[in-house]
């Protein structure tokens, strides 16, 4: 049987500190460089590297795979989702505009879409696509994603058929590793989930 295992790391903390960045492409701060490469420490297991093509995630793959000869790709698929109107707001500003304005949007993101925002129905659509393209193209190998909490919590969602409306109760540190690994191909594969939001050790 063929076992493929897929390792996803959220970028570190970017340029601008916290808030809904999605599609802006801020680079890495200090403390995100530093973040990233603590919890990668000395392993590199993979055989290949995909990488959103954002900078807070595309340029800390560069490194990696430059350091360690191995193959990287980007794919456009996996960036962000698009927040809209939200994009580069803190919490603390949306809140002062309207106090429950999260609280709505967590509990039912999909009937409360920010104004001009990518919905999670077309998120889902290319975070899957995505993600079945490189099980496909790597399958057998270890990979590493580079990527986003949302694309992250897309994935976890999507290999543990949650509902799609409770995917932000998924919590992603920023530089947190995940692991799946995936037994079989096509629609007989079996996922799990095997570590979430770690650092490698050692």
């Amino acid at each position: 049987m063929i076992s493929t295992t897929i390792d996803m790391i959220r970028h570190g903390e970017p340029v601008g500190g916290r808030k809904y960045r999605g599609q802006i492409d801020d680079p890495l701060s200090e403390k995100g460089w530093r973040q990233m490469r603590e919890a990668v420490g000395r392993h590199c297991p993979w055989d290949a590297i995909v990488s959103s093509p954002l900078l807070r995630c595309g340029a800390f793959a560069a490194e990696l795979a430059k350091q360690n000869v191995i193959a990287l790709a980007y794919d456009a698929r996996l960036k962000e989702i698009g927040f809209g109107e939200w994009e580069g707001k803190t919490a603390e500003a949306l809140m002062e505009e309207d106090p429950d304005i999260l609280m709505r949007f967590w509990n039912d993101p999909l009937n409360n879409t920010p104004p001009g925002a990518e919905t999670l129905i077309e998120f889902q659509s290319r975070i899957t696509a995505a993600w079945r393209s490189i099980l496909e193209e790597n399958a057998g190998r270890h990979t590493l994603i580079v990527g986003h909490a949302g694309q992250m919590r897309m994935v976890i969602r999507h290999v543990l058929e949650m509902p799609l409306d409770r995917m932000f109760r998924i919590q992603v540190p920023n530089a947190g590793i995940t692991r799946i690994r995936v037994d079989g191909l096509g629609d007989e594969a079996l996922p799990r989930l095997m570590f979430h939001g770690q650092s490698l050790p050692g």
